[in-house]
């Protein structure tokens, strides 16, 4: 593992982060002690911190240039990343356009698609979102049941969709449906771009345990989609949304293995909390600091270790899905120690003059645990495609969707 940067790295490091200097009064900054920033809150701000980031060339980085992207490395991508959280510059507002929808574009879109959507996507005049669970259909994606009905040149959609981030402020989406219930369930399947301010959308934001609403609940009611907004051929979305998957544990993966707060937070926490404790709490408060900081080491570590593939030109393993589980179970360790040391004061964290990081990231790492694949899912993958380990018996495979009956949802 080669944890320092190529010279050729090192240069762009410092054309980045010259960069982020010459524009930092255009940019949208974290606070001190702020985590995040709240798209429902500060969207036009975020906007516009994409859109300048886009001019200078810092959006879509691995994007093909035909496609308004500069043709560069996910090392070069990561970079970024850790220049960004370095300026304490928030992520991207349409980062699910840039990572997930915008390479499913590319790769399965008509070039009128993406002559219309691309530009505007990397700009962040038009924020995207991506439509694939459901109430009865989360890990098993391929049991969906919004449905796509032809009629002529457009297609009739009825359903609901559920956890779907930035619903309330996207323009777009990539929407997964049910096409022919007659075929097998993965077969069965057709994606399209859908106009998330069409006629018959219902959007419904999810109130959070820890008190935000990033998620929503989408609602299609007798919504009309032209066929020109299909994307790949009809019953072949299964292998659309493949495209999508793959994008999306890369992009949840991340290159350092750090989701929600750094350890090196927690570090600073234990040092000023722990001899606010007492004698007895001081030993558990330690033992779950020391559980916590190793298991993010070894998260970031795992993202180091990809990125050091993909340094040398080499085509990462398992690398993606690993390193999501790992930086889950990491973040969840790191907020629950953080959370005990704060003792008796985790009662009053909410209040006005209480510290609600630690509180309110551990109730945001359920969320993270289950998008871009539970920790169950994640355990399967790697199980049955890593370690050779046989399958589980899948009876449902080949049997047409509608002889089945799928307990729960919309019918």
């Amino acid at each position: 593992m080669d944890f320092d940067d190529s010279p050729d790295e090192a240069a762009y490091r410092a054309r980045v982060r010259d960069l982020l200097e010459q524009h930092a009064d255009e940019l949208l900054h974290l606070a001190p002690g702020q985590e995040g920033v709240d798209a429902r809150r500060q969207e036009p701000e975020m906007r516009r911190t994409q859109r300048v980031l886009a001019e200078a060339g810092l959006v879509g980085v691995t994007w093909p240039r035909e496609y308004g992207g500069q043709g560069g490395t996910l090392v070069q991508q990561a970079i970024i990343a850790q220049e960004l959280a370095r300026a304490r510059v928030p992520g991207l507002i349409n980062h699910i356009g840039i990572g997930m929808c915008g390479p499913t574009v590319i790769a399965h879109g008509s070039q009128d698609q993406r002559d219309r959507y691309l530009a505007r996507l990397l700009r962040a005049d038009d924020v995207w979102c991506q439509l694939f669970s459901e109430p009865a259909s989360g890990s098993d994606l391929a049991a969906l049941r919004t449905t796509a009905v032809r009629d002529g040149d457009e297609w009739v959609v009825n359903g609901q969709k559920v956890w779907t981030t930035l619903a309330h402020v996207a323009d777009h989406g990539i929407l997964l449906t049910r096409t022919d219930p007659e075929r097998p369930k993965h077969a069965g399947l057709t994606m399209f771009v859908v106009d998330m301010h069409a006629p018959g959308v219902t959007v419904r934001p999810l109130r959070q345990m820890g008190g935000q609403a990033d998620f929503n609940e989408v609602f299609f009611d007798d919504v009309r989609i032209p066929d020109s907004e299909r994307l790949g051929e009809p019953g072949e979305g299964w292998r659309v949304a493949l495209t999508t998957l793959m994008n999306e544990r890369v992009a949840i993966g991340g290159a350092g293995g750090d989701i929600g707060l750094p350890v090196e937070a927690l570090v600073a926490h234990a040092r000023d909390r722990l001899p606010e404790l007492a004698a007895d709490r001081q030993v558990l408060a330690r033992q779950a600091v020391g559980r916590a900081v190793v298991a993010a080491l070894a998260a970031r570590y795992t993202g180091y270790r990809r990125l050091t593939v993909l340094s040398q030109n080499g085509i990462p393993g398992p690398e993606a899905s690993a390193g999501k589980l790992a930086a889950t179970e990491a973040a969840r360790l790191v907020s629950d120690a953080g959370v005990r040391l704060l003792g008796d004061e985790a009662v009053y964290a909410a209040t006005s003059d209480g510290d609600d990081r630690w509180p309110r990231t551990q109730a945001w790492i359920p969320g993270i645990a289950i998008a871009g694949g539970t920790d169950q899912v994640l355990r399967n993958i790697l199980g049955e495609r890593v370690l050779g380990l046989p399958p589980e018996p899948r009876s449902d495979k080949t049997a047409a969707f509608s002889a089945g009956r799928p307990a729960g949802g919309r019918r």
